[in-house]
């Protein structure tokens, strides 16, 4: 499992035209399921998630978690993320998880940060997405699930 995770002041994801999913001060998550990855691999991850401490303290050190600044999430499921480019240069899909068992573990995601955080927003799950967000800092960290111990 992989998370693309971005510390944005905004962000938002519009579907048809239409802003599905919107939020302010918080993580845009990027989130990429392969056909190995279980609930137990989803709970590792949401906990390394919403513990990352990398909002500022008054001191301007990253030291505060998504709890302490009250931030909300917007995720949205992202198959790319298990893109193999190794051979030519057109990628190969095949390592991203089956579109039944990826949309379960997404939804599954959302459901446990629901139960921890105030505000979670979501893309849809295999809509052609427009996503808008404004980084801050920039700040992006990739969490894959084979580096967490």
């Amino acid at each position: 499992m992989r998370f693309v995770v971005q510390r944005v002041t905004h962000a938002s994801v519009t579907v048809d035209g239409n802003v599905i999913g919107k939020i302010g001060q918080g993580f845009m998550v990027l989130i990429g399921v392969s056909d190995e990855d279980t609930k137990e691999t989803a709970d590792k991850m949401v906990k390394k998630l919403l513990g990352l401490r990398i909002f500022e303290d008054e001191n301007g050190k990253t030291n505060l978690d998504i709890h302490t600044v009250g931030g909300s999430l917007l995720l949205i499921s992202q198959f790319t993320l298990y893109a193999d480019c190794k051979h030519g240069n057109r990628p190969s899909f095949i390592k991203a998880g089956k579109p039944d068992m990826a949309n379960e573990m997404y939804e599954y995601i959302i459901a446990e940060c629901r139960e921890q955080v105030e505000t979670v927003e979501t893309g849809e799950f295999g809509a052609d997405m427009k996503v808008e967000l404004l980084n801050d800092g920039p700040f992006t960290i990739l969490l894959d699930s084979d580096q967490l111990a």
